[in-house]
């Protein structure tokens, strides 16, 4: 059996020999797996009263460490939207009372964003129903070998893209 993008292929290959389309089964395929999954995903984020985009931004700040303080272009950066769309998110998280923002007492012309302890509760009462999720939609598709083969080669085209960690690993 093939999937929806095979299909897609065929009508190119029968109207368009002289294309190669394998660029286009693999970033289809990729859109695809995201639509899934985000679907799929978004069942567990709508039972806690959230958006994915909302979850990401509270999750960037969970996973910042203590105070859970980041700035609205921090957290724009770490989800590629703009800071625009960013502003309104934090207005509606602001307004669930799992965020506040605040004037960086160092420098009046920064805010801060910083989870509150709801907010740090949600998440981390989120967190766990949400890997769940994550692992049972793979391992539904795949195996735990292929999810390792697949996650790395993911690494290699993120990495080949110039999307690299800011981290130094090699301090650890």
């Amino acid at each position: 059996m093939a999937d929806r993008v095979s299909d897609f292929l065929a009508q190119w290959a029968r109207e368009r020999p002289d294309l190669d389309t394998t660029p286009m089964g693999v970033i289809g395929r990729l859109s695809r797996v995201d639509e899934i999954a985000s679907r799929a995903l978004q069942t567990t984020f709508q039972k806690f009263g959230l958006h994915r985009g909302e979850f990401d931004t509270l999750a960037t700040l969970r996973r910042s460490g203590s105070p859970y303080t980041l700035t609205p272009g921090e957290l724009a950066a770490s989800s590629m939207i703009t800071g625009a769309a960013m502003t309104n998110r934090l207005q509606r998280l602001e307004d669930k009372s799992l965020l506040e923002r605040t004037m960086d007492p160092s420098n009046r012309r920064r805010v801060l964003v910083r989870l509150t302890g709801a907010g740090r509760e949600l998440v981390d009462e989120i967190v766990v129903p949400h890997v769940n999720a994550e692992q049972e939609l793979l391992d539904a598709r795949l195996t735990r070998e292929e999810q390792t083969q697949l996650a790395k080669l993911l690494e290699r085209f993120l990495e080949n893209s110039g999307d690299v960690s800011t981290h130094d690993t090699s301090k650890d």
